[in-house]
Order: structure tokens, then C-alpha cells, then sequence
């Protein structure tokens, strides 16, 4: 996945809205795999998909964060500065997916699936979703990371627990 800047990770996801992108780019020109269609959260064969070192690097410190934040944000505690940290750091993580990760074509579409989900947490968890809770969007970003969890061979994978 090769992409310049993060303001084109909307984009990229290619299940969000063009409306979240301060470009005209579309999601074919920022990212395409040819013969790589959209498609739904599937395994590979009844197997989850493989990972790369630098998928496996991100997504680790994504949930780190995202864990650390979630009981506070479920407790109504997390500040907006946290908010604001939590959704910046959750950005360069996945800007550094899209930047370093080398994933078969299928295994790309899957996880365009999971990285549209975490992009729209990272919105509504940093504010720019009116009349959204930003905590609903750390919880999104803990259920995306639960379904890559499920989806991808991650080892050592532990789900978010997330509160009721």
C-alpha cells in the first residue's frame, strides 16, 4: 500500500464517503491493485488472512492505545486533549499501514474493510462527526480491531475487551 499523506486515507477505505477526503482523488487513484475488487470481511479459505511485520507493528500499538483509552472514554473521563492524541496517533498508524504493508490483493480488500471501520472511528473519536459521541468512536475503533483480530493471522492477538 503506497499513499503520500493521511488526508488521503479516506480514500483509500474504500467504503467511505468521498465527502471525508480534502482531495477530489478517488479511491482507485490512491490506491489500486487492478483486479482487487471492494469486498466484504472474508478468510482466506476457512484460514485468516497473513500479516506483514509492519501490519503486525501497527495494529499492535493501535490496540495498546485503543485499550488503554477505552474505559476511560466508557467512563465519560477521557479529556479532549486524550481524544485528539488517541485519534492522531490511531491516523499515523494506519498511514504507516498504508505506507509499508505488502498483503496479497485479497488480503488487501479485506483489510481495506477493517481500515474503513478504523478510519471512521478515528473520525468520530477525534470530534469531526457532529452529533457523535467521540467515545463511540473508540469504541468503533475497538470493535474494527476485534474483526481484525478475526480475520487476520495476527499472533498473540487479544480482543479489546469492550465494556457494556
Amino acid at each position: 500500500m503506497k499513499i503520500r499523506t493521511l488526508r488521503f486515507l479516506p480514500a483509500l477505505c474504500l467504503a467511505l464517503p468521498l465527502a471525508l477526503v480534502g482531495s477530489p482523488a478517488s479511491a482507485a487513484d490512491a490506491h489500486d491493485h487492478g483486479d482487487a475488487p471492494a469486498t466484504a470481511l472474508t478468510l482466506d479459505h476457512g484460514s485468516k488472512w497473513a500479516t506483514d511485520e509492519p501490519l503486525r507493528l501497527a495494529m499492535g500499538n493501535l490496540h495498546q492505545s485503543v485499550a488503554q483509552a477505552l474505559p476511560a472514554a466508557h467512563e465519560g473521563t477521557l479529556t479532549d486533549a486524550q481524544y485528539d492524541a488517541l485519534s492522531a496517533q490511531a491516523g499515523r498508524e494506519v498511514a504507516y499501514v498504508v505506507e509499508n504493508c505488502k498483503l496479497s490483493p485479497q488480503a488487501d480488500a479485506v483489510l481495506h474493510v477493517v481500515l474503513a471501520d478504523v478510519v471512521q472511528g478515528i473520525e468520530v473519536a477525534g470530534g469531526k462527526q457532529a452529533g457523535q459521541p467521540r467515545a463511540a468512536g473508540v469504541v468503533q475503533l475497538a470493535r474494527a480491531l476485534n474483526q481484525y483480530g478475526e480475520y487476520f493471522n495476527h499472533p498473540g492477538w487479544q480482543a479489546v475487551g469492550i465494556p457494556h
